[in-house]
């Protein structure tokens, strides 16, 4: 599976976007894929994540409520709207697909990564 991560930019504070995660080669749709990111200086972590059906997601605490993940089995992709963006949203961020049918918090078991997609929020 190779996949491709669009929809970054530059905003302001209190703006929004949408991520795209599109998948080419093989399918993802029987895949938990999960939205990483990584600022300058830190360690990559852990955004939000979505099984296969899209029935079942989840979220790091400082994305909750503002971040949604769903996703299109028809389309192959799965997004990530981001809303109410904050200076410390900015990072590069990653869609991975998972080796199994759930979504999960960690990095083991993301067989598959996108290129990132650089989302700069100003203040």
């Amino acid at each position: 599976v190779q996949l491709q991560a669009s929809g970054g930019g530059l905003v302001q504070a209190g703006a929004s976007l949408r991520l795209s995660c599109a998948a080419s080669r093989r399918t993802f749709s029987n895949n938990g894929v999960g939205w990483f990111r990584q600022a300058p200086g830190k360690e990559r972590e852990f955004v939000a994540a979505i099984n296969w059906r899209g029935g079942s997601t989840l979220y790091a605490d400082s994305v909750k409520g503002r971040f949604t993940i769903s996703r299109d089995n028809a389309k192959n992709a799965v997004w990530l709207q981001m809303n109410d963006l904050k200076p410390e949203d900015t990072a590069v961020y990653y869609c991975a697909s998972h080796l199994s049918a759930y979504a999960s918090r960690t990095e083991d078991g993301y067989r598959y990564w996108g290129q990132g997609t650089q989302v700069t929020v100003s203040s």
